[in-house]
C-alpha cells in the first residue's frame, strides 16, 4: 500500500474522452482513492508504473506503444522484489463471452463504455483484496493470467507449416541457420534476434509466431522477450534478491529468467 495506506492508482487509456470518463467515476466510486496523471499510451505506462508503483493498474487491451498486456507482463518482469504486484484491471471492448473467459481466469476488467454499475462491482473487489492485505498477484500467477488473457484477445492462430531453417536477412544475403542451432530467441523493436554458437541474425517476425513455428526443437520462455533451446540449458543460479540466470551451452553472457518464470526453475 501507498503513503498512509491510501491506495494509488494509474490509469492507462489512449482515448483522452474514456480516460476522462474512467476517472471521473472511479472518483465517485471510490472517493479515497488517489489516481495518477492517466498514461495516453504502452510506454509511459510502463515508465509510471515502475517510478510510482501504484497499487492498481486500469489497463486498455490496446493502446499505441505496447498493449495492456505487454504492460502487464514488463511492469511484472521489472517490478521490484519487496513490493507486492498490483491489482490488474483490463479495460477492453471484448464481447460477453470473452468477458465470462476473463471472470474465469480470475482477472478483473470493465467494459467498454465504462458503466457505474459495473465499476462499482470491481471497486468493491479492488477494496476487499487491499482490506485483506492478500498478496496482490505472485509472479507465477501473473504470468498465467496474463498469458490467459493474450490467448483470449489473440485471434484463432491460421495454420502455418512449421520450419526446420529460418531464413534471415544479413546485409544482402540471406543466412539459412537449422533451427537445431540456434541458441536462444530475443525480441527487439520491431525483430527477433535469433542467437546460435557461430553468431546472430535479425528476423521480421513476431517472437512468438516464430517461436511457434520451430520444428525439431523444444523452446521455453524465460522472459517476456526471451525464449531458449531447453536442452541447451545447462544451470540456473538464484542471486540474494531471488533472481536466476541460466547458463546455456553455446552463449558466453547468462540469461536473465523474468520473476513471471522463475517458478519453473525452483528444486523440484
Amino acid at each position: 500500500m501507498t503513503t498512509n495506506d491510501t491506495p494509488l492508482a494509474l490509469i492507462a487509456e489512449d482515448e483522452a474522452l474514456l480516460a476522462r470518463s474512467l476517472k471521473r467515476q472511479l472518483a465517485e466510486a471510490w472517493p479515497g482513492l488517489r489516481l495518477a496523471e492517466v498514461a495516453e499510451d504502452g510506454l509511459a505506462a510502463t515508465e509510471q508504473a515502475l517510478a510510482l508503483l501504484p497499487d492498481l493498474l486500469f489497463l486498455d487491451i490496446r493502446m499505441p506503444g505496447r498493449s495492456g498486456l505487454e504492460v502487464a507482463e514488463a511492469v511484472n518482469d521489472d517490478w521490484p522484489e519487496d513490493r507486492p504486484l498490483p491489482l490488474l484491471v483490463f479495460v477492453t471492448a471484448f464481447d460477453e463471452f470473452a468477458v465470462a473467459a476473463f471472470e474465469r481466469a480470475a482477472v478483473d476488467y470493465v467494459l467498454k463504455p465504462v458503466t457505474p454499475e459495473r465499476l462499482r462491482v470491481t471497486v468493491a473487489r479492488l477494496q476487499q483484496r487491499l482490506a485483506a492485505r492478500a498478496p496482490l498477484l505472485q509472479a507465477g500467477d501473473a504470468a498465467e493470467q496474463v498469458r490467459t488473457v493474450q490467448a483470449l484477445q489473440a485471434p484463432a492462430p491460421a495454420e502455418q507449416e512449421r520450419i526446420k531453417v529460418i531464413r534471415a536477412g544479413v546485409g544482402n544475403t540471406v543466412r539459412m541457420i537449422p533451427v537445431v542451432d540456434v541458441v536462444c530467441l530475443e525480441a527487439t523493436d520491431k525483430y527477433v534476434n535469433v542467437v546460435t554458437t557461430t553468431g546472430e541474425a535479425l528476423v521480421r517476425m513476431s517472437l512468438r509466431e516464430l517461436a511457434a513455428r520451430l520444428e525439431g526443437e523444444d523452446f521455453m520462455q524465460v522472459h517476456r522477450a526471451v525464449y531458449v533451446a531447453t536442452r541447451r540449458i545447462r544451470s540456473a543460479t538464484r542471486d540474494e534478491l531471488g533472481h536466476y540466470s541460466l547458463a546455456v551451452d553455446g552463449l558466453a553472457r547468462p540469461l536473465k529468467v523474468s520473476r513471471a518464470f522463475a517458478h519453473l526453475f525452483k528444486p523440484m
